[in-house]
């Protein structure tokens, strides 16, 4: 049985073949869309489509026995029900033509289906979206903090510069002091210095003023 002729085989339940043919194409759509997206598909009674992984791996090229690499790849997969599998093997009896085979869905498990599906795809996305608001909250109060730490620090850096300043000031001015003190003691000390020499010339002149008055009084004695 090809497309056409399920298409046909369901006409006469939908009341036309431009129903049936919509229908058909709607729930395979449906199924394929939703498969891609990585979504498990599954109709009780019948079975259930799903996306699987295959890793890289080798093969052999059953024509030449070649070793093969595949590359990794997803594939469809259809896992038939237990009830179809009951069906199939003969385990159960297939109903009549007017019975339907797959089990039907049980009283209101279609009802309200799309929205709980829809509700918890919302959630979904909602969980990430408060994670990393509550993360950056977190981030913005390290922030802070980191900022607030770091004025502290700069505000205790320069009061330690103006204490040292005003150490160095004070430790300067005695200092100050002292040299010019020092500077004033030498340089008396060489005036000093430079004067004392003006006082032996003048011990040295002494003896000549008692040579001429000796010289005087020899000369009046001779000429007594």
């Amino acid at each position: 049985m090809n497309k056409a002729q399920l298409v046909e085989a369901i006409a006469d339940k939908l009341g036309g073949r431009q129903q049936a043919a919509e229908a058909v194409d709607a729930v395979l759509d449906a199924i394929v869309r939703a498969t891609v997206a990585g979504d498990r598909v599954s109709v009780t009674g019948f079975g259930s489509f799903e996306k699987v992984d295959r890793p890289a791996r080798y093969a052999r090229n059953p024509q030449t026995g070649e070793r093969v690499r595949v590359k990794k790849t997803s594939v469809p997969r259809f896992r038939a029900g237990q009830g179809f599998k009951d069906l199939v093997s003969g385990s159960k009896k297939l109903p009549r033509g007017g019975e339907v085979a797959v089990k039907k869905a049980p009283k209101g498990s279609l009802t309200g289906g799309a929205s709980a599906t829809v509700k918890k795809a919302a959630a979904k996305k909602a969980a990430p979206a408060k994670k990393a608001s509550a993360a950056a909250k977190k981030t913005t109060a390290a922030a802070k903090k980191t900022t607030a730490a770091a004025k502290k620090t700069t505000a205790a850096a320069k009061k330690t510069t103006a204490a040292a300043k005003k150490t160095t000031a004070k430790k300067a001015t005695p200092a100050a002091k002292k040299t010019a003190t020092t500077a004033k003691t030498a340089a008396a000390k060489k005036t000093t210095a430079k004067k004392a020499p003006a006082k032996k010339a003048t011990a040295k002149k002494a003896p000549a003023k008692k040579s001429t008055a000796r010289k005087t009084t020899a000369k009046k004695a001779t000429a007594r």
